[in-house]
């Protein structure tokens, strides 16, 4: 995969349509959570300093929080450890109409762990079954889990972030040369950079084995930032479209209630006041975009009669 890529758009135009998107992901997600019915997990892996915390950042800027689970998933505990290895991770799963974050995720279990054969060593299952087959047999088993819980009315957002070597080596040094981002940096971060080919190796064997119809992976360009902003945005937005989620249709009965209900509220108006303000602002806007749609009317006839009569005096 080539990191780097070209964008025909500005930074300030691509800045436009990540809020236009941003605005469509609010509104879906208002949607979702009506419903009530499917849960999104967006997956995020990539090398350090790709951008994902940014990317969650600015993707997720217009959302409402209540409906956004972030997790993020450090060295498991001795509790994570006393359990299967996908446990700590269906824990964190996302309720019905909520959208959960993994910052990093359960495929760390076929990449650091297979970067660093001791963390496997570490983990406590029997040591039968530490042999060469085990990371096909994790391919296999993070496949039927994706394909279980998409039975159950989860969707799948997995977004691999691809930095560039020479890009992570120029945002390092940044982190050290501003002093506004060394909080950014870690000695380990470096330490980590020196297993680069192992990464890339075990990340293309992961994109190739865990790609499927029903949990796609999505490789984004990440050396260009306001790019891979707006590309996660996209692969986001297309998923929530594609579920179509509806706002709940209300009974006959329940809306014959709610009109006693605002007979109620309309006998309250004080003195002077509308029944219902909120309709007659409605009602003022739609007049108002009435007036704006015949006064371009007006203009264009006005004009198209004006090059009439430029074109008569020619004549």
């Amino acid at each position: 995969f080539d990191p780097s890529g070209h964008r025909k758009q500005s930074k300030a135009e691509a800045k436009e349509i990540l809020a236009e998107a941003t605005e469509l992901l609010a509104e879906y997600q208002m949607r979702l959570a009506a419903q009530d019915t499917y849960g999104v997990v967006m997956v995020l892996q990539a090398m350090d300093a790709a951008g994902k915390d940014g990317t969650i950042r600015h993707v997720m800027s217009g959302v409402n929080p209540q409906g956004v689970q972030v997790s993020s998933f450090k060295v498991p505990s001795s509790e994570d450890l006393n359990h299967d290895y996908l446990w700590r991770y269906a824990r964190k799963l996302p309720e019905r109409g909520n959208i959960g974050i993994f910052n990093r995720s359960y495929y760390e279990e076929v990449l650091v762990v297979r970067v660093h054969p001791q963390i496997l060593a570490a983990q406590k299952i029997p040591a039968k079954l530490k042999d060469r087959g085990i990371w096909n047999r994790r391919f296999r088993e993070i496949n039927d889990w994706e394909h279980y819980l998409t039975d159950q009315g989860y969707r799948f957002v997995k977004l691999f972030l691809n930095v560039s070597k020479e890009e992570q080596r120029y945002r390092f040094l940044s982190r050290i040369d501003d002093g506004d981002k060394n909080w950014k940096f870690s000695a380990n971060d470096s330490k980590e950079r020196a297993y680069w080919d192992d990464y890339q190796k075990a990340f293309s064997e992961i994109l190739s084995r865990t790609s499927t119809p029903w949990a796609p992976w999505y490789v984004i360009l990440a050396d260009d930032k306001p790019f891979a902003r707006v590309a996660a945005a996209g692969v986001l937005a297309h998923t929530l479209i594609d579920i179509d989620p509806r706002y709940p249709a209300v009974s006959k009965e329940a809306r014959d209630a709610l009109q006693v209900q605002k007979a109620a509220l309309e006998a309250e108006a004080p003195a002077g006041a509308a029944p219902d303000p909120y309709a007659a602002a409605l009602a003022e806007k739609a007049a108002e975009k009435a007036a704006e749609k015949a006064g371009g009317k007006k203009a264009d006839k006005a004009e198209k009669a004006e090059k009439a009569g430029k074109k008569g005096k020619k004549a």
